[in-house]
């Protein structure tokens, strides 16, 4: 008797299961819509939706086209956050390690995100 009910239940749940995600996958397709639940992807997402700026140095990088905007850009969506070396407990700015790659390279963006805007320090 429990495993016939256990079997129905478990029909059930595999059928809703590809349900949701037939139809979640549809919406974020439609939409642009992404699901964050972990923290590294969350900050992230917080970062690209604020007005982006460039400390002194970064500009001097961008205009003088040793750097490039776009791959500063990817590291927004690609880094990874190292929460250790980031100062996360700082108010009203909080202050990130994003590390990623840019041409093959590994770097390391220090960037300061505060409540209006995300201000990018430095590179190494």
């Amino acid at each position: 008797m429990f495993i016939k009910r256990l079997g129905y239940f478990m029909v059930g749940l595999s059928i809703g299961i590809v349900f949701l995600t037939f139809f979640l996958k549809k919406k974020t397709e439609e939409t642009g819509v992404s699901f964050c639940y972990l923290p590294n992807c969350r900050v992230l997402k917080d970062m690209r939706s604020k007005p982006l700026y460039y400390s002194d140095v970064i500009s001097e990088m961008l205009a003088s086209q040793e750097l490039d905007s776009l791959s500063l850009a990817n590291l927004f969506n690609e880094g990874d956050i190292n929460f250790g070396d980031s100062d996360t407990k700082s108010k009203p700015c909080k202050t990130y390690r994003i590390e990623g790659e840019i041409a093959q390279k590994p770097i390391i963006m220090e960037v300061k995100n505060c409540p209006e805007s995300v201000t990018v320090l430095s590179l190494r």
